[in-house]
């Protein structure tokens, strides 16, 4: 885990489970550091810099096309 670096943060626990369930889903190796701190007592978010998602810097493109993918507006037809 030590080759793993942050490519997201967020403020808040759940703000990650869909994208937990979405990395598990693609067996993308994986942790949210600060995760069970901040659901504990969240007004340590400022102080912690956040909920940061690490993954290992091979599955990098992976991971930004997966939150790329979360973040554009929906398309209702």
């Amino acid at each position: 885990m030590e080759s793993f670096k942050t490519i997201a943060i967020f403020n808040y626990p759940h703000e990650t489970v869909v994208l937990r369930h979405l990395l598990e889903q693609e067996e993308i190796p994986h942790f949210f550091e600060n995760e069970i701190t901040l659901s504990v007592v969240p007004l340590y978010t400022t102080a912690l810099g956040g909920i940061k998602l690490k993954v290992h810097p091979n599955d990098f493109e992976q991971v930004q096309a997966i939150l790329d993918n979360l973040n554009s507006p929906l398309k209702i037809v």
